[in-house]
């Protein structure tokens, strides 16, 4: 029996076989110069993440290689593979990097991460050393200072002159080194920092794991100094506590090391002392520990609201601020740059600097007020999710592949079959409509179209594994059409939480009809795998289902029966099924007849959604009675449409927000793509291959599955890896990020697709698929 791990584990045997094809091929290398963990220090956790998501999003596109800064007489032992040490207190060191740098012809890149204590004293040998080396270089500025002096202003200019590119993460940022350095513009790249996808666990559950029930919890983490000002909320608590007697201030991190060398434990004694005086130790706990990330991440979502008293002026980012935030924390913060930024607009509270008062009104009103919590939480998720690592990833590597010299090519990384969230979308009844973010949202009930979509994702995915736990999803999705099919013979789509069909049911339901017929069909496609019971009981509820079809107009309607019976007749070879096909396909010739000419090609006058299911259905009707019109239409339908929907090898299906008009001036709409268009644009194109064999279709398959890796006009992820769902659309400047079923059933029938192309590739195949892959292709110059 196969299950998801040997599916998973079939496909990376896959990839293995397209690196052999790479064996010849050496990576371009991209040098990271930057201190990395062991080190404890924010830069040094920084780079760890984007180090990880890039090798995790882009594997076996470039070799990272990092040098790690230290000072003389600071040893790490690294885990990771070092590429050399910099010490960077040593004139030395750095002439010894440059050299080697200079030798290494497959050196592309270097990239540095920077920090004005990072090379303290040293400036001008870091000069020196960025000028000296030949290779394109970029910088990353942590910090960006207003107001500089002549002499950081002078050292600012120097590093300008000799960098390829700047990357700063804050608008903030970008504005000071414009305004009051003068760097241009465009030489500027405004690259958030990166924060961890999560699944939103329960809180109180949470609590209880932690020894937190009953708990109001606040919260601040990273490595502890004076600058964080913990001693704010200190003076805020017992005014707090009046209120809520219930709350707990957790204090997280150990103290930072470079603060242990100079003062010892100095401020962490402090505030132990100042906690005494209060006496609120009954509501304070230190944790003085360096988490893990899985830890710090499930302290952050048990988190009630997050408390950023930083009185650093001048501090431009924080990843701590950002990772509370994309764990669903209400934040209270100081008016660094980046809380400014991001805290507009109901997703954060600012105060000013430095004022308990300020700080133990915003947390009393808050514990106070479950829904204004919920509902900062809420939109906090939203405006943080463009910095998720795989999106930051995503940035960097564009930028690498425009400032390299030599072509880079991006390979995006397949991600392994994940069916969590399509689970916990489901009840013992169907699966949910809707949700809010990653959470099922009951209210919205069921409806018949996603339990279908549901039933094909399931059966696809049990053809791949052999996963007999698949079989109580597939026979579950099965009951649910069957509970909607009534007496007449249709079917109806909506069904309330309570399993009552609702008044929406008065709509045209003809396209949730055929789509019922497709999942039935191809449920039967599989009867050899199913129990006898179970496709039995397929059987006749699609004999009944196609009893009383005749009278159906919809095109769509039509195109996914005709998919269904075609594939329910593959094991029978029934004439009356086939004459059936004939029925529909012959309607669907006859407005294509009637609409084409030789600018347009289609059987409307206009393109909508779910376009490429109708040469698909045309194409399945040649399979089954072999009329050759049929083929012919299927193939030059689909090529007009993949010329519509296709550009630069990307995919940009027709938006919601404006159909394609024939006769008309086309103004493009950006944005209103549906991951249901994406994927049913990969099922079509992986049926041409099948039948056809051109290249051309393997390649726009992978292509169009780039779109949910990101590959469309934001760059960002529309699959979520963490949680196994599927935004529900990419609009013209940002995601939904809910994850309903229509979304993450169609990404797992896009993914399942090009599973089953990769399990019946051939050794030619392997070749054709590689080749595929390089989607972002520079040009020689």
């Amino acid at each position: 029996m196969r299950n998801t791990a040997q599916l998973n584990s079939h496909s990376n045997s896959f990839i293995n076989t397209l690196n052999l094809q790479k064996k010849e091929e050496i990576l371009p290398e991209i040098l990271f110069l930057t201190t990395f963990p062991p080190r404890e220090c924010g830069i040094a956790t920084y780079s760890q993440d984007l180090i990880f998501a890039l090798n995790n999003k882009f594997k076996k596109s470039f070799a990272l290689k990092i040098v790690a800064l230290e000072i003389e007489n600071e040893n790490h032992n690294y885990a990771e593979d070092i590429y050399a040490v910099l010490t960077t207190d040593n004139q030395k060191s750095y002439i010894k990097l440059a050299e080697k740098c200079n030798q290494n012809d497959n050196l592309q890149l270097v990239l540095v991460q920077h920090e004005f204590g990072l090379f303290r004293n040293n400036e001008s040998d870091f000069i020196a050393f960025l000028a000296v080396i030949n290779k394109p270089r970029i910088i990353v500025f942590h910090t960006v200072l207003p107001n500089p002096d002549k002499k950081l202003k002078l050292q600012i200019e120097e590093i300008n002159a000799v960098v390829d590119a700047i990357i700063v993460m804050t608008k903030a940022s970008a504005k000071i080194l414009v305004d009051e350095y003068a760097i241009p513009i465009d030489k500027i790249s405004i690259i958030p920092h990166g924060t961890h996808l999560v699944e939103h666990l329960d809180k109180e559950k949470l609590k209880e794991k932690y020894g937190f029930e009953g708990r109001k919890i606040l919260s601040t983490f990273g490595l502890l100094s004076s600058g964080k000002n913990i001693e704010t909320t200190l003076d805020a608590l017992p005014s707090i506590i009046k209120n809520q007697s219930d709350v707990l201030f957790l204090i997280i991190g150990k103290t930072h090391p470079s603060v242990v060398k100079n003062e010892g434990e100095k401020y962490r004694e402090f505030l132990t002392e100042k906690i005494k005086t209060l006496q609120i130790q009954n509501n304070v706990l230190f944790i003085n520990q360096y988490l893990s990330l899985p830890v710090l991440l499930e302290y952050l979502q048990l988190t009630d609201v997050y408390l950023f008293t930083s009185n650093d002026r001048n501090q431009a980012v924080s990843g701590t601020f950002s990772y509370a935030i994309s764990c669903g924390c209400p934040i209270i913060s100081t008016p660094i740059p980046h809380a400014s930024e991001v805290l507009k607009n109901g997703t954060g509270i600012i105060i000013d600097f430095e004022n308990p008062a300020q700080l133990s009104k915003e947390v009393i009103r808050l514990l106070n007020d479950d829904k204004l919590r919920e509902n900062i939480g809420l939109n906090g998720l939203h405006k943080m999710a463009p910095n998720a690592w795989e999106n930051a990833a995503i940035s960097h590597a564009l930028l690498f592949e425009k400032v390299t010299k030599k072509p880079i090519s991006l390979e995006y990384k397949i991600p392994i079959v994940n069916l969590n969230h399509l689970k916990k979308m489901t009840t013992d009844f169907g699966i949910i409509q809707f949700s809010i973010v990653n959470q099922p949202d009951f209210f919205s009930g069921y409806t018949l179209d996603d339990n279908a979509r549901a039933m094909v994702a399931m059966c696809q995915h049990y053809e791949l594994s052999n996963d007999k736990n698949d079989l109580y999803y597939i026979e579950l999705y099965f009951n649910f059409i069957k509970y909607c099919l009534q007496k007449e013979g249709n079917f109806l789509n909506y069904v309330d939480i309570n399993k009552n069909f609702t008044n929406q049911n008065d709509e045209n339901l003809e396209d949730s009809n055929g789509r019922a017929i497709w999942a039935l069909g191809y449920l039967l496609s599989i009867s050899h795998l199913l129990p006898d019971e179970l496709v039995k009981n397929a059987e006749k509820t699609m004999n009944k289902a196609i009893s009383n079809v005749l009278t159906i107009h919809s095109t769509r309607a039509m195109a996914f029966i005709i998919k269904g019976v075609y594939l329910s007749n593959l094991n029978q070879n029934s004439f009356a099924k086939i004459s059936l096909i004939k029925h529909f396909a012959d309607k669907l010739v006859q407005m294509y007849r009637h609409e084409a000419d030789e600018k347009w090609e289609w059987f409307e006058s206009y393109l909508t959604y779910a376009n490429s299911c109708l040469p698909e259905a045309l194409l399945c009707a040649y399979l089954s009675s072999g009329e050759i019109v049929y083929k012919k239409i299927a193939q030059t339908s689909f090529h007009f449409l993949l010329s519509k929907t296709f550009k630069d090898n990307s995919i940009k299906v027709i938006s919601n927000k404006g159909w394609l008009h024939n006769n008309e001036v086309f103004k493009e709409k950006i944005g209103g793509e549906q991951p249901i268009d994406i994927a049913y644009t990969i099922i079509a194109l992986s049926k041409f291959y099948q039948i056809f064999g051109d290249d051309d279709y393997l390649q726009k398959m992978r292509n169009a599955f780039n779109w949910f890796m990101g590959d469309n006009h934001l760059n960002q992820i529309i699959y979520n890896p963490c949680t196994g769902g599927c935004y529900d659309g990419l609009e013209e400047d940002y995601i939904n990020l809910n994850q309903g079923a229509e979304s993450t059933v169609s990404y797992l029938m896009a993914r399942l697709t090009i599973q089953k192309q990769l399990n019946m590739a051939t050794n030619e195949e392997v070749k054709k698929l590689y080749v595929s892959m390089k989607t972002h292709k520079k040009q020689m110059a």
